[in-house]
């Protein structure tokens, strides 16, 4: 009876223990499944002014929870989002757009034309980054057509419709940057200040449901990212270019193509006064021309990005390399030192026994001001001073804060980096009208025949026509604000933007990336999926 009573509790036993193997198999294949859905990413930092577009979010690349009424394709043709039709009156001033009839809110709620005008107006009166200045007025005709009158013809104001997302009036209040409302294919479910947000799919999505249902936004430091990568929990980890050489076991390198670029904005006019704030205006040492073209000749840009960025990046030579505005006759032959001496000599700028040129009393000494803890703008920095100084040219680097920078870049260079999907930007650093204002064309630059180009190219109303008198602004076989031409900028590099991924993820073709390391790789995540 006991060997009978034995045997019952060892199958008893192994009863027990296979029910619990089996529940823990089918725990395991549920969580499993649940993962097939859901992505985890470490791409950047969390959004300062938070998730409004009103404020500038979404303005480099997707807003993700909302809606835009055009958007890019990978190869920056202008598509069709909210809109399904647009005109331009003859002498561009007037856009006139309908918008698709069956797009809802994630709360439910009818987006309309008065949706759009209140997104429109908003942003102009929330004197973000966003520059809606040129826009007269924005009403709506009726329930699904806008009409937009400008105070100018504005070719590039088809960028600033593909990159503001459309808001919900009914939703908006002061708390709309912490809890975003959209059309978009994805809704915030959570936000954990300093740590994640989590997101699921918007059902209401007026095109293909995203194949992740759910994504979660960890904001790590570049160490603790890169190790939770390696750690296997997480799928898509933004890295610098120190790590780009690194393996992670089950992802690859997906290495991107960007305008996230590196360059010296150089103080195009003699020193001359002070700003209204005053600071003073010029330096007497960049202002010639033989200068300027010198340093542009002397740098070699392959090396800064073999040495600084190990490998991960392209020679840059514009502030937009590789865009459809872009001019590619502006790039130059590099590392010519010896023809950037000759230039310096011809000009009179005639070496001393220190070993640095002067021409009229004026030493070629100059400053270099780039944003202190800023490593590769710091190393760009250093290498520049080195590669210029065999020409008879001191470059002395200076880190600084950005509050410290803004009180110098009038009359210093400055390491500066920019890089947006507009042409817009080109005219903002290289229009006579935006000299002194703010950032962009600190160093007063102006050439009236680049001025002429830029506005024919604001002022038409053709795309194909714009793109012509772009490109002649940057180089017209005589003149342009290049490096062939007048030489205000010397861009240095376009730094790659790295991310580790899953292996087994596919994101498909991206776009060539703009400033900013991080969220703009989220363009186009409603198409990303599993392989097969």
């Amino acid at each position: 009876m006991k060997k009978l009573i034995g045997i019952a509790l060892v199958l008893f036993l192994l009863l027990v223990a296979c029910s619990k193997q089996l529940d823990e198999t089918n725990a395991d294949k549920q969580t499993a499944e649940a993962r097939k859905n859901e992505l985890i990413l470490a791409i950047g930092s969390e959004p300062e002014d938070g998730f409004d577009p009103t404020l500038g979010w979404g303005r480099y690349g997707n807003p993700l929870f909302q809606s835009t009424l055009f958007t890019y394709d990978a190869d920056f043709q202008i598509k069709y989002d909210l809109a399904e039709s647009y005109e331009v009156s003859r002498d561009g001033l007037e856009w006139t757009i309908k918008i698709r009839q069956d797009v809802l809110f994630a709360d439910g709620e009818l987006l309309d034309a008065k949706d759009v005008v209140f997104t429109f107006n908003k942003t102009k009166n929330s004197a973000s980054v966003v520059d809606l200045n040129n826009m007269k007025k924005i009403e709506a005709k009726d329930e699904f057509t806008i009409q937009i009158t400008l105070q100018e013809p504005d070719s590039t104001f088809i960028y600033t419709l593909a990159t503001t997302g459309i808001v919900p009036e009914h939703a908006y209040s002061n708390t709309y940057k912490e809890n975003p409302i959209g059309s978009g294919p994805y809704q915030l479910v959570q936000w954990e200040k300093g740590q994640q947000i989590i997101v699921k799919a918007n059902p209401n999505y007026y095109r293909k449901q995203p194949y992740f249902q759910k994504l979660t936004f960890l904001f790590l430091s570049e160490d603790a990212a890169f190790a939770a990568a390696k750690a296997g929990q997480v799928d898509v980890v933004s890295v610098p270019a120190a790590s780009g050489e690194s393996k992670i076991e089950g992802m690859r390198l997906i290495q991107l193509k960007s305008v996230d670029n590196r360059g010296v904005m150089l103080p195009y006019v003699v020193s001359s006064g002070e700003t209204e704030d005053h600071f003073p205006i010029g330096n007497d040492v960049t202002a010639d021309i033989a200068i300027r073209k010198a340093m542009n000749m002397a740098i070699d840009r392959q090396l800064l990005v073999d040495g600084i960025l190990n490998g991960f990046g392209t020679p840059a030579y514009s502030v937009a390399d590789g865009l459809p505005w872009w001019n590619e006759v502006t790039v130059i032959e590099d590392n010519r030192v010896e023809e950037a001496k000759f230039t310096l000599e011809k000009a009179g700028w005639k070496l001393q026994d220190n070993g640095i040129r002067a021409k009229d009393g004026i030493e070629a000494s100059i400053s270099l001001v780039y944003p202190a803890g800023d490593q590769i703008r710091q190393s760009l920095s250093l290498a520049f001073a080195e590669m210029v100084e065999p020409l008879g040219v001191k470059v002395t680097p200076k880190g600084k804060s950005w509050n410290e920078i803004e009180k110098v870049m009038y009359s210093q260079p400055v390491m500066m980096g920019w890089g947006s999907h507009s042409p817009l930007e080109m005219y903002h650093l290289y229009s006579s009208s935006t000299k002194g204002i703010g950032y962009y064309n600190a160093n007063y630059y102006s050439n009236a025949n680049v001025d002429n180009y830029m506005n024919k190219a604001l002022r038409t109303t053709s795309q194909g026509e714009a793109m012509k008198w772009w490109k002649k602004a940057q180089w017209d076989g005589e003149t342009g604000f290049s490096a062939k031409g007048d030489a205000p900028w010397i861009w240095l590099v376009n730094v790659d933007h790295l991310y580790f991924v899953n292996e087994k993820l596919d994101i498909g073709k991206q776009k060539i990336q703009p400033h900013g390391h991080g969220w703009p790789i989220t363009d186009f995540i409603s198409d990303w999926h599993w392989k097969e």
